[in-house]
């Protein structure tokens, strides 16, 4: 598919923290020309997004706050889509937590918990969206989000859950890439690095900076700017040949 229609909608979870990757995504997508539906859990920040992205977008935004991890919840977000934007064709899965908890503390709540907002979630999200560029028959794209912690098992602030749950998001995504190709729906992830959110434990200090970078070759962090450059061309039109893939974006900290 070499092209897409000028009225489409990017869904895109997790859009509601302020310095996160969600955020920046939105307003990348935004300047793309896409109608905007942004999806968290936190109510009056996702409002906040879609208050922002309203003003300084001549598409549509929408705010919705929904639990990903919760069937009834995303079904009732996609069906408000429905009803108020135009055709759902691209989707950003951004939802997630991190999990400081090493192997012996991770008990059963912990692990459910981290699996089901990073990997359930993703799934759900996936098949709400997917359905229904299924039955448009207009192609469509999907991105989801991993972790370099899912091939190097963690670190300082996240650990063996943590990486367990980004592993699980990479074969949602393998396999929904064989399913969806001949739809023309692709399917690929993002596996970011350190990337200064608030996820990576709060505002990152300076000093913080320079340690991290010291290991990373192109010798800084990534800013969240950076994933949403990647993700803009991972759900573009031109992107129709990219499918089933893991695009590392780390500086280059972890090379395969």
């Amino acid at each position: 598919m070499s092209s897409f229609p000028s009225e489409r909608t990017a869904v895109i979870s997790g859009a509601g923290g302020e310095r996160g990757i969600g955020r920046h995504v939105a307003r990348r997508l935004a300047k793309d020309g896409w109608s905007l539906a942004l999806i968290d859990i936190d109510e009056s920040a996702v409002s906040a997004a879609a208050e922002e992205l309203g003003t300084q977008s001549s598409q549509p935004v929408l705010g919705l706050a929904a639990d990903v991890t919760d069937p009834a919840a995303v079904a009732a977000a996609f069906s408000r889509m429905d009803g108020e934007l135009p055709p759902v064709l691209a989707q950003v899965n951004l939802a997630g937590i991190a999990s400081p908890h090493g192997l012996f503390e991770l008990s059963p709540e912990i692990w459910r918990k981290v699996v089901d907002i990073n990997a359930t979630g993703t799934l759900l999200m996936m098949q709400a969206a997917a359905r229904r560029m299924v039955d448009g028959g207009l192609g469509g794209r999907i991105v989801n989000t991993s972790s370099i912690t899912a091939y190097d098992g963690g670190g300082t602030f996240s650990k063996t859950g943590y990486a367990a749950a980004k592993a699980a998001v990479l074969g949602l995504t393998r396999g929904a890439a064989r399913e969806l190709g001949v739809h023309g729906i692709t399917c690929n992830a993002i596996v970011p690095g350190p990337i200064d959110t608030d996820i990576m434990g709060g505002r990152l200090s300076e000093e913080r900076k320079a340690e991290m970078s010291a290991g990373i070759p192109v010798q800084r962090v990534g800013q969240p700017s950076d994933v949403a450059a990647l993700v803009s061309f991972l759900v573009g039109a031109e992107a129709g040949f990219v499918n089933g893939s893991s695009y590392f974006i780390d500086g280059g900290k972890h090379m395969v």
